[in-house]
């Protein structure tokens, strides 16, 4: 009678751990496709900071986050992390990439991140170039040159 009890029990822990192990497997898969999750990140890293937008990578391990005062974020799964920073203006390259859908990308403030990024579409990859490179609304607040009238009447 107790072979079959340890039988038993046996077996519920290793059907348990076979649960436990495609959960978690699944869990890796999906990494930062859940944009509700990215929000939590980071906010969690930068509370001060209002995300307007997010995009994510088709592989979902890195989303590129749009701020509220046109500057960029970003967010990458680390395994058993995710590091989110701000761009500050000016300290990205970006090129395209080769399939036109991707972007391949120069952090000069976290080398480590350097990377080239697929997108889904090449109008998502456009987008996120146009986030980094700050060009994504011009800013209405900006004042024109003054011109000097009297040097517009000059022939």
């Amino acid at each position: 009678m107790s072979i079959i009890v340890w039988c038993v029990i046996f077996a519920i822990v290793i059907a348990i751990a076979v649960v436990s192990t495609r959960m978690a497997s699944r869990n890796q898969e999906d990494g930062l496709h859940d944009t509700g999750l990215a929000i939590i990140e980071f906010n969690r890293a930068f509370p001060n900071e209002a995300i307007r937008q997010l995009q994510a990578t088709a592989d979902g391990q890195a989303v590129f986050v749009r701020l509220h005062d046109n500057k960029a974020g970003f967010m990458r799964n680390m395994q058993r992390h995710y590091s989110c920073h701000v761009i500050e203006p000016g300290r990205v390259r970006v090129l395209s990439s080769e399939t036109g859908r991707g972007l391949s990308i120069q952090f000069l403030d976290a080398p480590h991140h350097n990377a080239t990024f697929e997108f889904a579409s090449p109008r998502e990859a456009s987008e996120v170039s146009l986030w980094l490179l700050g060009n994504y609304v011009a800013d209405p607040d900006k004042e024109l040159p003054a011109t000097n009238p009297s040097a517009a009447n000059r022939h």
